[in-house]
């Protein structure tokens, strides 16, 4: 009896533990240094701070509704109602947010770019992966939309996990924009989660998965089941452009095949030659721009100013 009481005891504590440290590497994932994240776009050219400083620039406090400030930067060097909102990846922070900024600046939209919950200088204390980041954005959605009136030309340009979080935010929440840009999203946060422990772990994930979802449950609130863009994307009426690298190992690009597949009415795709994950913009950047171009000619330009 004792024997078996000893058994039991000690596989309670093995999954115990799978589900600690599942739940952990999720909900506090480890992320970039803000300072290297800094110098690498410096490094790169893509952010030059005396730039953004000759710029119209506003900080902006957004209160989310779960208690917390979420950061933002209001770029306005243009006199329109055209704005476009730009929702980073994890790990990430607004800074890396500042390359899109400019590439919709200089198509005579103004721009505001925040840092997701947990991340940069906002508040909140864990990462769902667009979860709860959804409410975040409808926040920064809404108080947009308070701040410069209802008439706006809003379009959302997210990468990563701030595209999965945009595409949940405009099939679960609102429709609240008159287009997107969906740049390596994944489709489905469990197939995503899959698809890293088979690659990094070399384990069978259906062993992993099911109770690491259970203490999401009990420790987060939310279930993996319910991130699932490609569950709510023919929900998505408004335009949509879809952009992912051919190489990208980590969001695999038949995500964002599969997610144009379902979308209904207007939508463009562009698969990038080169760069891995999050890459198609730094590695093809003409490209980018032009089917960037040709998206906004087709479904924005016509629209009023």
């Amino acid at each position: 009896m004792k024997k078996a009481f000893r058994v039991l005891f000690f596989i309670l504590f093995f999954w115990l533990a799978i589900g600690l440290y599942f739940t952990n590497r999720l909900m506090y994932m480890k992320k970039k240094d803000e300072d290297f994240i800094l110098q690498r776009e410096k490094d790169a050219g893509r952010f030059h701070p005396e730039e953004l400083e000759s710029l119209p620039k506003r900080d902006v406090d957004i209160p989310s509704p779960f208690g917390y400030t979420i950061k933002a930067w209001l770029v306005e060097p243009h006199d329109t109602n055209r704005y476009v909102i730009i929702s980073h990846g994890v790990t990430e922070t607004k800074i890396n947010s500042v390359k899109y900024m400019k590439l919709f600046l200089d198509r005579g939209f103004n721009t505001l770019i925040y840092d997701h919950r947990r991340h940069g200088e906002s508040g909140g204390k864990t990462t769902s992966f667009g979860h709860y980041e959804k409410f975040d954005l409808k926040a920064v959605v809404d108080w947009l939309k308070n701040e410069k009136g209802q008439d706006l030309l809003l379009g959302i340009h997210g990468e990563s996990m701030g595209a999965a979080t945009m595409l949940l935010y405009a099939g679960l929440l609102e429709d609240g924009a008159d287009f997107y840009v969906a740049d390596c999203p994944f489709s489905d946060f469990k197939e995503q989660l899959a698809h890293v422990i088979k690659r990094d772990f070399k384990i069978r994930p259906g062993l992993l998965l099911p109770i690491g979802d259970l203490f999401l449950r009990l420790r987060d609130k939310y279930s993996i089941r319910n991130v699932s863009p490609i569950s709510v994307i023919e929900n998505i009426k408004k335009p949509i452009l879809f952009i992912h690298s051919r190489d990208d190992d980590f969001i695999l690009p038949s995500m964002t095949n599969d997610l144009y597949e379902h979308k209904q009415g207007p939508k463009m795709i562009y698969i990038a030659e080169n760069g891995r994950h999050a890459q198609s913009f730094n590695e093809n950047r003409s490209d980018y721009e032009r089917v960037v171009d040709e998206f906004l000619g087709r479904y924005v330009a016509a629209q009023p100013n």
